[in-house]
């Protein structure tokens, strides 16, 4: 029986070598390339080219206070220092739905460290359990260590504790960061910064 056991093991764990090898192996453009290439005959519709350098020239007119571009579908952040000699580009957190996004252009109205975090009327009534407010530096502060508010009433660009929700649709409405990267982009944003969410 335990020969069986492995030879069975064996079988089903070179199958499953072989089909990942295969699976990876058409997907780099060139050996030491960062570009990606989808396999000729998949059917798949992968989003494997939206996270990407982009040129702020396609969204603003200038980079005036500097200018902060949120692709809700690649779940990045994008941004650009005034005189154009800094570009970061950050993964992001985006909103659980369509309902709770909000599309167009914005500025950044005010900087916040350690910002309290207290939910929105429509957060209580979907969630009545929730505290009112959670003070700033807390670890359990959905705010994270710095936001941005924009000029948009209960939008934020934030920071967030909860790293799992990087890369995700899983905000109420605002555009959550690593800690780091909000830290980073808060020292180098202003009051008056362009903010474009497409």
């Amino acid at each position: 029986m335990t020969a069986e056991r492995l030879t069975r093991r064996a079988i089903l764990g070179g199958a499953a070598v072989a089909f990942g090898a295969a699976a990876v192996g058409p997907v780099l453009a060139q050996e030491g390339s960062t570009e990606f290439a989808p396999p000729a005959s998949s059917t798949v519709r992968n989003n494997i080219s939206s996270f990407r350098m982009l040129d702020w020239r396609g969204y603003f007119d200038n980079t005036r206070n500097g200018a902060i571009l949120v692709d809700i579908t690649s779940r990045a952040l994008h941004y650009w220092s005034e005189d154009q000699s800094i570009y970061r580009l950050y993964p992001s957190s985006v909103p659980l739905s369509d309902e709770l996004t909000r599309k167009g252009r914005t500025e950044v109205v005010q900087k916040v460290v350690n910002p309290p975090w207290r939910p929105t009327p429509s957060m209580k009534e979907r969630n009545p359990e929730w505290p009112d407010v959670v003070e700033g530096g807390s670890p359990d502060n959905p705010l994270g260590t710095r936001a941005l508010y924009l000029s948009w009433t209960y939008y934020r660009i934030h920071g967030t504790h909860d790293t799992r929700k990087i890369g995700r649709r899983s905000s109420n409405g605002c555009i959550g960061l690593y800690n780091e990267h909000v830290e980073e982009l808060f020292g180098m944003t202003k009051v008056g910064t362009q903010v474009l969410l497409i």
